[in-house]
């Protein structure tokens, strides 16, 4: 979605999803580095069928993190994603912007 949400918007959704019986699962951003498209706290919240809200980075990681967030709800253990240009994977997802962001993702429980 490219649509800026706030983080209570995003938090409310993720709360009306896991409310609804859907796996939810929260991505924050926890720190950057040199030109970085979010800042810190900001989050994204991604649904078991993939369907999100927020954003981590503006687009460019959005479809790295939502495959990623969707097996963090198979296993239940939470993860810390680094992209930077440096990083061949981030030249793969579109992190291009010449900073560093890692982002913690984890299952939301009730």
């Amino acid at each position: 979605m490219s649509e800026t949400f706030s983080h209570e918007q995003v938090l409310e959704q993720a709360a009306q999803w896991q409310a609804a019986g859907h796996g939810v699962a929260l991505a924050t951003v926890i720190e950057t580095w040199g030109s970085a498209p979010r800042p810190v706290g900001s989050q994204l919240a991604i649904r078991d069928d993939a369907a999100f809200i927020g954003s981590v980075s503006g687009g460019c990681i959005e479809g790295d993190v939502v495959t990623r967030a969707l097996d963090t709800l198979t296993t239940g253990k939470p993860e810390v994603l680094e992209y930077g240009v440096s990083d061949a994977a981030a030249w793969e997802v579109g992190l291009a912007c010449g900073g560093r962001i890692r982002v913690f993702i984890e299952p939301v429980t009730a």
